[in-house]
């Protein structure tokens, strides 16, 4: 059990993060660039944490402590006393890349180095610094108090004693572990879910269905709890198209090609719940 989680990014994923390692008992470092993001991050770690309470799935006591076990910094520096580093910046190759450049400075001999990605191959990213068998990805599912799954990816490089570390790690947040043997972008969920993306946005481009037929077809035939256009929404369209465009870089395979109605909701700002309007309204 690693004795101080660092959490690099404090925005949805990562406060997310940052919040079910807190309740599982890990002292957990939240680093962002500026105050207002750390604060932002450590605000909705305290609203949800509050909706916990709420709905009587913990108690006010487990919620304070949770959150006192929470630090904030805009330090990246400070990460150094972590036994697991978890970062969780915007889906980008480059961005990801750059802040494992840095990680590779600070982080102290040993320690697990995770990157929170959706479809980015580990190796990648594990090419960035100069210790690549300690990078492994995190795939932590949106919301991640809810969610139950956690893919653990390893990379062309990364050791089985790291694989095993992160997923005994996992594990003990109560989330089941999903072991990626092969570094494919998209691993395994989101091989399967943006496939089933690509497609019901091609067939809400062309007229064969509306937006709500298509989730509610997902929802009442297959018994998806969310539709994949809800499930996009919820995501945030520029994310998933993000996600898929890394897997078209990667395969070159036509059917990860992004979407051209995508490419315009994203150029117009419809980015789904966050933004207010996506393929629904809200």
């Amino acid at each position: 059990m690693p004795g101080v989680v660092a959490v690099i990014g404090a925005g949805l994923m990562g406060s997310g993060i940052a919040q079910v390692a807190a309740v599982a008992g890990h002292d957990v470092l939240l680093r962002d660039v500026t105050p207002e993001a750390v604060t932002k991050g450590r605000e909705a770690i305290a609203t949800s944490l509050g909706r916990f309470v709420a709905k009587d799935r913990m108690t006010s006591d487990d919620a304070d402590a949770a959150l006192a076990r929470i630090r904030t910094t805009t330090d990246l520096a400070e990460v150094a006393i972590a036994d697991l580093v978890i970062e969780a910046v915007y889906e980008s190759v480059e961005v990801k890349a750059a802040v494992f450049a840095e990680l590779d400075k600070v982080a102290q001999d040993g320690a697990v180095l995770a990157t929170n990605t959706s479809a980015i191959p580990i190796t990648r990213i594990g090419a960035a610094t100069s210790r690549p068998e300690f990078v492994v990805g995190t795939h932590f599912f949106s919301p991640v108090p809810m969610m139950k799954l956690c893919e653990v990816v390893r990379g062309y490089r990364t050791s089985q004693d790291t694989v095993d570390r992160t997923a005994e790690f996992v594990r003990g947040l109560g989330k089941t572990a999903v072991i990626v043997t092969r570094d494919v972008a998209g691993f395994v969920a989101n091989r399967m879910l943006l496939a089933l993306v690509v497609e019901a946005v091609t067939l809400l481009e062309t007229g064969v269905a509306t937006a709500e037929d298509i989730d509610t077809a997902c929802r009442d035939g297959f018994g998806h709890a969310m539709g994949p256009l809800q499930t996009t929404d919820l995501a945030g369209v520029d994310v998933t198209l993000a996600a898929i465009g890394n897997i078209y870089a990667d395969t070159q395979d036509p059917k990860f090609a992004p979407p051209p109605l995508m490419q315009r909701m994203v150029a117009a700002g419809d980015l789904g719940r966050k933004s207010g309007r996506g393929f629904h309204s809200y």
